[in-house]
């Protein structure tokens, strides 16, 4: 379990892509306090660390992990957010994140509102009934707020401190992104869908 509040940004250093894994070495400042088996959400998505080696940490992704997210299309020098799994005795913030991405999104727009940013990002029909105004949604990993929605398209607005610490600045009209919906809200509609299927 995650909260969408980014660590650290870490960079792709290699990326091996072989017949039935993408294997990634990340650099990372959070290697030191990472040990292999730990749980880190990169971009959003769960992985578990394979190795930690001298400010680098490993890590394997599986072929349908690999499809449903960016993270098939990993290239070396490419930023990624950090986030370590929460711990029960920490204090809770963001949302409840699963790192169990359920699609991908495409950037529509950038732009800057003073101090702050807007970025606009479209999503598949079938998210549709998890994204609600004013609702909470994971883009690659960090934890934001639906601030206007739209046909298949959402506006978050991104504060100062969060455009400085993660890697959303370099975020371009085009680029794909990593989508969890709210948790509870899936819940909800999928306890709805089946009350329907048996009435």
């Amino acid at each position: 379990m995650f909260t969408g509040l980014i660590e650290t940004v870490g960079r792709i250093e290699e990326v091996q892509s072989e017949a039935t894994v993408v294997r990634v070495r990340i650099s990372a400042a959070m290697a030191a306090e990472t040990r292999p088996g730990d749980s880190v959400a990169v971009n959003g998505v769960c992985l578990t660390v394979s190795r930690v080696e001298s400010g680098h940490l490993l890590a394997d992704v599986g072929p349908e992990t690999a499809r449903m997210t960016t993270l098939g299309s990993m290239r070396p020098r490419q930023l990624v957010n950090l986030e370590r799994a929460m711990r029960a005795d920490a204090r809770f913030g963001g949302h409840f994140v699963q790192g169990h991405v359920d699609g991908t999104g495409v950037v529509k727009s950038v732009w800057a509102e003073g101090e702050s940013h807007w970025v606009t990002v479209s999503f598949d029909r079938t998210l549709a009934p998890y994204c609600i105004p004013k609702g909470s949604v994971a883009v690659d990993g960090m934890s934001l707020t639906v601030a206007a929605l739209r046909d298949y398209e959402f506006d978050v607005m991104i504060v100062p401190f969060t455009w400085r610490h993660t890697n959303v600045h370099g975020l371009l009209p085009g680029d794909r992104v990593n989508l969890e919906c709210d948790m509870i809200g899936k819940y909800v509609a999928r306890a709805a869908q089946v009350a329907l299927a048996a009435s």
